[in-house]
């Protein structure tokens, strides 16, 4: 019974272990020496950028530009400014100020860029993880690596603006910036949350392996990394600044980004206060390292042609070999568990019955943990229905939820288990896991190379195999030793899944469940009462359900994302307040009324939104005497039968964004926005092509600028412009005495919320 023990309270420490590396527990001081990184030093300057939501331009955004000049300015550094106009291929205009320095090397091959961007999202976002976080790690770690270093290559420093509308600075610097071509590398901090690990991920055109072997080499502390999550991230709709180096120029680079506490991102809660330290530590950790390796290496040769798994592991820290073994490892995989169960029939300690019990028990665990997690999600998303609200996808009691989900997940296969108990059955219980993992890692070399590494955890199941086939009474600690690979490389991704993709995934952590249940039946098949541990696993399970279930409510501290814009239409002068909500509050309902219209008048002015979020709700408003937009038609020509119309809109109240929209069905053969010219699509050759709602596109207004439009459509079109003009002034505008927002309520992010927007309809005849 002890050796039982001992060996259950190894597998927990694995489980723990496969964190903690995961992660710095500590964080540097303000003593810390001064050519080590400090966070604290940090913090200082986070709580400086981050006073205020300072998007693009805002007041407190020419601050914090000005601040971080400053502060490059304090190193010794000449920072400049760079601006000019770029639309997105998102189809958002702005015109962004990037900061660029330069440290100039002693021997230079190509330069390191260091980026992050320091405009925070619109409009209530205090953008101090995303990605305050990233401009100080790069301010602090620069100052500490100048201390009592001096790089052989010239450094780049990047501080990128209008990330948050569409990389709109990243593309000026590629595409207009004559240090671009210099480039060799880049070192992209972010963050998608405001807390938990930062992952690494690669942004390369080629393969990966000397950028992999050079972040082996640097060996930072704390690495986060494997192949698995930027093969899912490559399928994402998830591009950072460094997509325009990788996409535009062909230039390689690495992304650092904390995902975790996803429910702070974008909104107002992304604060200082609520910024993780350790989080923060981490950035460091990555930093320090790969700036004073990669300073000193020859960036010319960061390019490889040959593609490597990587993933990181306690004591080893992060592991890299060849795409090119991943057959040979299948193969010799499949080879040396055909060659155990030829062993184990000869032995009689396997037998097909027993293999058959073993396939039912474990497709069985498989079926009905990930069944469960499907439908209890559903379900629990039917019983609260305000997690809607919540576009992230992620609420504030996500955490516990998984807890509950693989308490759950344990139950079930503990208890199959112990239906399927056998004495000395142990062996053939194993048989199905290990043909099922083969299958997957079979699937996944073909389908999902990045994953190939699975295949690790495989091995040392086939040593487990061995071993009690051997012996029929194998030493439990050191089969809990060899289940030690499955949990500290398969269980981090139990919590990754849903945290980076949501808690609609919660039901591929329940099968990730089973499958390292699967690796752990060398011992657990030896526990004859392994309903006491379901019955265990069920409390803890159905205690976390509760406590999420308990916790469901929003408060002051996990405060309701909601909404409320004012509309009016200038061409028939009417007016109307609408929300994004799917349920109303006592905030908007002192607008809306407590039995709105559906917004259907509505539905073709999606704004542009991450999750396309459309209005729901509607009602009509008085209206108010508003300043009206001036559209001025400047030049007017047919040519081989073709129109070109230039028009100039411009706002009479300092408006700070402006949403174009046009029916579908119109064909637009160019358009020069600003100065620059829109995405074609092919192989139409038109611009806006290929639409599934009626926006064009957005511009986000600096400095007050007009928006300028040349248009070219066919002669004889008759086109008709929409144009939204809005401020995000609503609740300081004294015109609509809006109340102020209860405690338990933040402005809902991604959409264009808290406006004053007025529609202007101009009919090109």
């Amino acid at each position: 019974m002890l050796k039982k023990l001992v060996a259950f309270a190894l597998l927990i420490g694995a489980v723990y272990w496969s964190f903690y590396v995961l992660l710095p527990n500590t964080i540097s001081d303000l003593n810390a020496n001064d050519n080590t990184f400090s966070t604290q030093r940090a913090l200082v300057q986070l709580k400086e950028i981050s006073k205020s939501p300072h998007y693009l331009g805002n007041q407190a955004h020419t601050k914090v530009r000005n601040y971080i000049i400053s502060e490059l300015e304090k190193l010794g550094l000449q920072p400049e400014v760079q601006e000019g106009y770029s639309i997105s291929q998102w189809g958002n205009l702005s015109k962004p100020k990037n900061i660029v320095a330069r440290i100039p090397g002693t021997n230079p091959t190509k330069a390191l860029l260091l980026m992050s961007h320091y405009d925070s999202n619109p409009h209530s976002s205090f953008g101090a993880s995303d990605a305050g976080s990233g401009v100080v790690t790069i301010l602090e770690g620069l100052r500490a690596y100048l201390k009592s270093n001096t790089p052989k290559n010239d450094i780049i420093v990047l501080i990128t603006d209008g990330e948050e509308l569409g990389l709109n600075g990243a593309d000026i610097f590629v595409k207009q910036h004559s240090w671009a071509k210099d480039v060799g590398l880049v070192l992209n901090f972010e963050a998608r949350g405001s807390g938990g690990p930062s992952y690494m991920l690669i942004e390369t055109n080629q393969g990966n392996a000397n950028l992999m072997k050079g972040f082996v080499a640097a060996n930072p502390e704390f690495p986060v990394a494997n192949s698995l999550a930027y093969s899912i991230y490559k399928m994402l709709p998830n591009d950072t600044d460094l997509t325009r180096f990788r996409e535009d120029a062909d230039i390689d680079g690495f992304n650092f980004a904390f995902i975790d506490d996803h429910f702070d991102y974008h909104t107002a809660l992304d604060t200082y206060q609520r910024t993780d330290r350790n989080s923060l530590e981490h950035q460091g950790s990555y930093l320090m390292p790969l700036l004073s390796y990669f300073a000193k290496t020859d960036l010319t040769q960061v390019k490889s042609n040959e593609d490597y798994i990587y993933f990181n592991v306690p004591l080893f820290k992060t592991v890299i070999y060849p795409f090119a073994w991943n057959i040979p490892m299948l193969i010799i995989g499949f080879v040396i568990f055909i060659l155990l169960l030829i062993y184990g029939f000869k032995r009689r300690v396997l037998n097909s019955s027993s293999i058959g019990k073993g396939f039912l028990s474990f497709l069985i665990s498989l079926g009905l943990t990930g069944g469960l997690g499907f439908i209890l999600w559903k379900t629990i998303l039917a019983i609260f229905p305000q997690y809607q609200e919540m576009l992230h996808g992620f609420t504030y009691n996500g955490h516990t939820y998984i807890v509950a989900f693989v308490g759950l997940s344990l139950t079930i296969c503990f208890y199959i288990y112990h239906k399927f108990y056998a004495e000395k059955n142990t062996a053939n219980l194993l048989v199905a896991p290990i043909t099922i993992w083969l299958v997957i890692c079979a699937f996944i070399v073909f389908k999902l190379e990045g994953a190939s590494f699975f295949i690790i955890p495989v091995y040392f199941a086939l040593i487990s195999l061995f071993v009690i086939i051997r012996q029929q009474k194998p030493n439990l600690i050191l089969l809990a030793l060899l289940a030690f690979p499955v949990i500290t490389i398969m269980a981090p991704f139990v919590k990754m899944f849903p945290v980076g993709l949501g808690l609609k995934i919660l039901f591929v952590s329940c099968i990730f469940v089973s499958l390292i249940f699967g690796f752990l039946i060398p011992v657990f098949g030896f526990f004859k009462h392994k309903n006491r541990w379901a019955l265990l696993f069920s409390v803890i399970g159905l205690w976390f359900l509760g406590s999420a279930f308990l916790n469901s409510d929003f408060t002051n501290e996990t405060p309701k994302p909601n909404s409320l814009v004012y509309i009016l239409d200038d061409n028939n002068n009417t007016a109307s307040w609408a929300t994004y909500d799917t349920m109303l509050d006592e905030w908007n309902k002192s607008k809306l009324g407590n039995s709105p219209k559906e917004a259907l008048p509505l539905k073709d002015y999606t704004a542009a939104s991450k999750y396309s979020t459309g209005f729901t709700y509607m009602n009509s408003a008085k209206v108010k005497k508003l300043p009206k937009p001036i559209v001025d038609i400047s030049w007017d020509t047919i040519i081989n039968g073709k129109r070109t119309v230039e028009l100039c809109f411009k706002s009479q109240r300092q408006a700070e964004r402006i949403e174009v929209y046009a029916d579908t069905t119109l064909v637009f053969n160019n358009a020069i926005i600003n100065g620059v010219e829109a995405h074609k699509n092919t192989p139409s050759n038109t611009v806006f092509g290929n639409r599934k709602s009626k926006r064009l596109f957005s511009y986000y207004i600096a400095d007050d600028e007009p928006l300028d439009i040349v248009l070219t459509i066919p002669a004889n079109q008759k086109t008709s412009l929409e144009f939204f003009e809005a401020t995000f002034n609503l609740l300081q505008n004294k015109r609509f005495n809006i109340p102020k927002r209860l405690d338990n309520m933040i402005p809902k992010p991604f959409v264009l919320n808290d406006a004053v927007i007025v529609k202007k309809t101009v009919t090109l005849d």
